[in-house]
């Protein structure tokens, strides 16, 4: 038995104007099947996308605090004037510039429409085959225990593990990393952004989650009511849903 990243599950007080946005940002296109808005590569609605990591954003009443979201992503460029005609465009779409304490960085660190922090990542050579998103990026306080928690949890290779991070991939070498970062930060509001897993055909959810369990996984009352996903949360507090299998 295991489990699969299949999207990014973003919170937002418009989810259609905030999924238009990273439609927009990534070159994919917006799905709107029901209350939330899909994000997912252009042609017609894949889900699970195979390679991909989709985005699925959800209204909620409540705005971003002020607070820096605990997951980010990382979005990949292939040269200096992409990654300059990116961060331009981006803006145009409604981005704004974001300060969260990156000094004098390589990177640029905007805010989507809703607050959302994200990176428009320098070029580097290990995100040439990612496509849009480089990295989906968790900041935590012990990558290692992340390690052993998320590599017991799902099917993705881990790639490296230092005291500084976990960096993990789909075992089909493609699409994005999914990095957990050492920060001092520490979970002080509800996560705006969190990982959805799904089960494989033929998986029983139910097991799934009780392996989650016995991992150090807990439950979690978003007062989400009776719903066909089940919500957890990792050691460190971490978010994350378990979807009903496809």
């Amino acid at each position: 038995m295991a489990l699969r990243p299949v999207q990014v599950n973003i919170k937002a007080l418009d989810a259609s104007a905030v999924g238009g946005f990273w439609a927009q940002a990534l070159g994919w296109r917006a799905h709107s099947p029901g209350v939330t808005t899909y994000v997912g590569p252009v042609g017609d609605l894949v889900w699970p996308d195979p390679v991909a990591l989709g985005i699925d954003v959800v209204p909620v009443p409540e705005p971003k605090t002020a607070t820096k979201n605990r997951v980010h992503l990382d979005l990949a460029t292939t040269s200096a004037a992409h990654q300059a005609e990116l961060v331009a465009r981006l803006q145009d779409l409604g981005a704004t510039p974001a300060h969260v304490g990156q000094g004098d960085v390589p990177w640029t660190v905007l805010a989507d429409p809703e607050g959302n922090e994200f990176c428009v990542l320098e070029p580097r050579e290990i995100h040439r085959d990612t496509g849009p998103v480089a990295v989906v990026v968790v900041d935590c306080a012990d990558p290692r225990a992340m390690a052993r928690f998320w590599g017991g949890a799902m099917d993705w290779t881990l790639r490296e593990v230092t005291d500084d991070h976990a960096v993990f991939r789909s075992p089909k070498g493609a699409g994005p990393y999914l990095e957990f970062l050492r920060t001092p930060d520490v979970r002080t509001v509800p996560d705006r952004i969190h990982l959805d897993l799904l089960p494989y055909p033929g998986d029983d959810q139910a097991e799934e989650v009780a392996r989650l369990r016995a991992l150090g996984a807990t439950d979690l009352d978003l007062g989400q009511g009776d719903v066909p996903w089940t919500c957890l949360a990792d050691p460190e507090g971490h978010e994350f849903c378990v979807l009903a299998p496809s």
